[in-house]
């Protein structure tokens, strides 16, 4: 798994790209400037950006902005040395995959990251707590409500699902909906997780029974 850095600080990226790198399958490269992002973006396949927030020139939330009309499914996350709580709102807002702070563990880094390959975000608990709760319900299909499931899948979760019913494999599907294998492989997990399998055949199975995909 490819990581691209973006911080105008030196030594807080070549010590991030250290702590990384300990994991071997990672393998992460640094830039100082916000500006060179996009042509090494044009000859690098990147499965994660780490966007510095505050940078000379280009911020990382409008940098994130640009980057997206170019790569719609490349993983952001904002990584920032700032007060998190200050900054919550317009994190949430803008259009990246997460956020992690510059003061986090080399082991609270990793579960952002991947947490992040999975579509899912972490929240520091004290962040958390200023979440409003909202009531949402869910059409599930009337097989699901009797047994009480209460899971949903997202839309690359469907989307990939649908490409495994279709028969094409990991690297056929990441190829087909524009995304790293890597990427295809840790939803697919996820997606075994919620449906409470261990294979492709069995996750096919499960969501035909709960109606999630057409049966053949």
């Amino acid at each position: 798994m490819r990581i691209l850095i973006v911080d105008d600080h030196p030594a807080v990226g070549a010590g991030t790209k250290t702590m990384l790198e300990q994991e071997p399958d990672l393998k992460v490269d640094v830039i100082n400037h916000s500006d060179e992002t996009n042509s090494i973006l044009n000859e690098k396949h990147y499965d994660i950006l780490l966007l510095d927030l505050y940078m000379p020139g280009m911020n990382g939330i409008e940098l994130a902005k640009s980057i997206r009309k170019s790569y719609p499914d490349l993983i952001i996350l904002i990584y920032t040395g700032f007060d998190l709580s200050t900054h919550f709102n317009m994190l949430v807002e803008a259009d990246i995959n997460g956020f992690v702070s510059k003061t986090a563990t080399r082991e609270q880094l990793l579960t952002a990251i991947r947490c992040a390959l999975r579509d899912e975000v972490v929240i520091p608990l004290h962040l958390f707590r200023q979440l409003r709760r909202s009531e949402a319900s869910v059409s599930m299909p009337q097989e699901a409500s009797e047994e009480g499931l209460s899971f949903s899948l997202n839309e690359k979760e469907q989307s990939i699902l649908k490409e495994v019913a279709s028969g094409y494999t990991n690297r056929e599907i990441a190829q087909a909906l524009h995304m790293s294998q890597r990427s295809v492989e840790y939803t697919l997990t996820g997606i075994f997780n919620k449906l409470n399998v261990r294979s492709r055949t069995e996750a096919l199975f499960r969501a035909q029974e709960l109606g999630l995909v057409s049966k053949s």
